[in-house]
């Protein structure tokens, strides 16, 4: 090779090196107590008056959402059309938000105060909202699947330190008909975002999932807290803050399929979030997500594991 090209190569043409792989982006902080969660917990929850509701979502950051509701709390006295989003900012020990039409609004000590165009200041006080059939007792002849004494009735079950099932397990027993209680718990994940925010879910014979997930304060869609996955949306978003034990009790009635193995009649779920009727004799007609595929076989019960610190308790099923 002639002296010149070689030079050439040396200055011109660079070395070549292999590329560092991106970094991974971290992990938004879990939060699991209330103290952990530090003051954006203890501002975000749910406040009422004589005229609504708000609810009041940490998104991290200093950040903050309020979605105001007239006529009550879903669930509770919401008209379901009324429904307002006004982002807030932390201010040093309150959180201030600002809407269009001159609306404002402080929160400070548990009290939201509320200025409008067309008078105040009106004021809403935080409340705490408890599912109905929080603590609900198994009754006679019902098959208890986890009371917080073992994890032994679940394929891949562990429970943590305070005695709860983590996510991540499937009943070692297939079930075909059946109604079913079960409690959830939520982390905090004020800069999780979307199916990121604390993501699980309840899976009816292995087929067919109840989303479980931290939807506080957002509309209610099929991929939602409540949603059957992909499928149907909940009539109302009843998901409480994270942090708050919560409760579904589903009635649910297998596909039929006839001699051939033609399903003839599709599942069909009955679904309370926290004591209100969400899906109301739902049809399905396939499997949702990961669900395994449709047969005349009974299914196990999954509780979905996605990396997120999601805790059961106190579930159980009565057989029909």
């Amino acid at each position: 090779m002639k002296l010149t090209l070689l030079l050439f190569f040396i200055l011109i043409v660079p070395p070549l090196v292999a590329a560092e792989p991106p970094k991974p982006k971290p992990e938004p902080p879990v939060y699991l107590t209330a103290a952990e969660g530090g003051r954006d917990y203890a501002d975000q929850g749910e406040y009422t008056n004589d005229w609504g509701g708000a609810q009041v979502i940490a998104l991290g950051d200093d950040a903050f959402r309020m979605v105001t509701y007239k006529g009550g709390l879903p669930g509770a006295g919401w008209d379901k059309e009324t429904r307002r989003e006004i982002d807030g900012k932390r201010d040093g020990a309150v959180v201030r938000f600002a809407g269009a039409d001159g609306y404002t609004a402080v929160l400070a000590d548990g009290t939201l105060t509320i200025t409008t165009s067309s008078g105040g200041p009106y004021t809403m006080k935080k409340t705490e909202r408890r599912s109905p059939t929080l603590g609900a007792k198994a009754p006679e002849g019902a098959v208890v699947l986890f009371d917080g004494s073992t994890a032994d009735k679940w394929a891949g079950g562990h429970m943590n330190e305070a005695g709860l099932l983590a996510a991540g397990c499937k009943s070692k027993r297939a079930f075909r008909n059946y109604s079913m209680h079960a409690e959830f718990l939520l982390p905090f994940k004020p800069l999780g975002r979307g199916q990121g925010r604390g993501n699980s879910g309840v899976y009816m014979q292995d087929r067919y999932e109840v989303q479980v997930l931290d939807s506080f304060g957002l509309s209610g869609e099929n991929n939602e807290c409540g949603g059957v996955y992909t499928k149907a949306r909940p009539s109302v978003n009843m998901c409480l803050p994270p942090l708050v034990w919560q409760t579904y009790d589903i009635d649910f009635e297998a596909a039929q399929f006839d001699a051939d193995g033609r399903k003839t009649k599709n599942a069909v779920m009955t679904v309370r979030h926290n004591g209100v009727v969400i899906h109301d004799t739902l049809e399905i007609d396939g499997p949702t997500g990961g669900g395994q595929a449709e047969s005349p076989a009974p299914g196990p019960i999954q509780l979905q594991g996605h990396g997120n610190p999601v805790f059961y308790r106190n579930i159980w099923v009565v057989e029909k």
